[in-house]
């Protein structure tokens, strides 16, 4: 959803575990990934509640608006 900006512009926002997060036409999982500094290499992604593959993380746009969740995989024992 567009984001009026103080500048009479607008942003586009998606929101990625609770927190907005400036998005770009173009962007993918991995953008993300990569703007919120995950760097656990076992990670769960879903986008509007769908899932979303490891092996598609470059592939994958985000459109506008999106709820995005990325969580860390650990296991323990």
């Amino acid at each position: 959803m567009p984001v009026p900006r103080i500048s009479g512009r607008t942003s586009r926002v998606i929101t990625v575990n609770g927190e907005g997060l400036d998005w770009h036409e173009g962007m993918t999982v991995r953008d993300i990934i990569r703007a919120r500094k995950f760097t656990f290499p076992m990670l769960a992604v879903w986008i509007d509640d769908s899932p979303v593959s490891r092996g598609a993380f470059d592939t994958t746009v985000v459109p506008d608006g999106a709820t995005v969740q990325i969580i860390h995989m650990i296991s323990g024992g």
